[in-house]
């Protein structure tokens, strides 16, 4: 009895020639993931709210790995950010899904409802809204992978990320979910639950955090890794995520769905 291989392209192998939509790309872990997979072969289209960054995001894999990339910029938590992302790209064969996260809550009391919609609309009914449009269409060809990059206060609730946790909480379960549904169509859903990491948004943050401390941006981290008790000492490179989710998106990876996967240093305390 023979195996047959239902996770590669059409050579068997690798992504060569296929079309990834990856959301919130122009920095960060997002980009990290855009690079890998253009690495591979994979032509993009990537999309984000900011676009000069995107942009020049986009001309830089361009040149560097020579595949097509059409940048987007459009907000994702946005019916009219999705239409225009989707009409660039309604038929992809991988989907990966990020967004910048939203502000660190030290005191849940001081949440307000706009902030409690914000979250929602981008770490829940945004990229749910992409995943039902892009779905049939990779069900139809019989292939297609999906990834979130979402982050491990939604298995690991924390107070300093409410706003995070909780929606991509509820993405995660959507994610297992529909997993499961079409997992027999060879079609993967996954996600990616990252820790600390370099990125844009931590600099900023931890940047302005050592200007009134009268610190250091590294300084701040290593605090921080102290505090939280990071046993890598160290925030992760986006990089670590970004290859992690192109091997996700690979032949490697057919037959692992519905799974959320923490990369954290070490940072949580479970065996599963």
């Amino acid at each position: 009895m023979g195996f047959q291989n239902q996770g590669g392209s059409a050579d068997g192998h690798g992504n060569q020639g296929r079309r990834a939509l990856v959301n919130g790309a122009s920095a960060g872990m997002g980009l990290a993931a855009a690079e890998m997979l253009a690495a591979e072969g994979v032509d993009l289209v990537i999309s984000a709210r900011g676009a000069p960054r995107l942009e020049s995001a986009a001309q830089e894999i361009r040149a560097r790995y020579g595949v097509h990339v059409t940048a987007v910029a459009a907000d994702l938590s946005t019916a009219d950010g999705r239409a225009r992302i989707l009409e660039a790209c309604p038929d992809p064969d991988i989907l990966v899904g990020t967004c910048s996260p939203p502000p660190m809550t030290p005191d849940h009391r001081a949440i307000k409802p706009s902030d409690w919609q914000g979250a929602l609309d981008t770490g829940l009914v945004g990229p749910v809204q992409i995943i039902e449009t892009l779905l049939p269409g990779m069900l139809s060809r019989r292939w297609g992978r999906i990834v979130n990059i979402a982050s491990i206060a939604a298995k690991y609730p924390l107070e300093l990320r409410i706003l995070s946790g909780a929606p991509r909480a509820a993405l995660v379960n959507y994610t297992v979910a529909v997993a499961r549904k079409v997992a027999a169509e060879n079609v993967t859903l996954n996600t990616v639950l990252p820790g600390m990491f370099h990125t844009a948004f931590t600099h900023d943050q931890f940047t302005e955090t050592a200007r009134r401390n009268g610190t250091t941006y590294e300084e701040e981290v290593l605090r921080f890794a102290e505090t939280y008790q990071i046993p890598a000492r160290r925030f992760g490179d986006a990089r670590d995520v970004g290859s992690l989710v192109a091997w996700l998106c690979s032949s490697h990876a057919s037959y692992i769905t519905g799974q959320s996967i923490v990369v954290d240093g070490g940072t949580t305390r479970s065996i599963f």
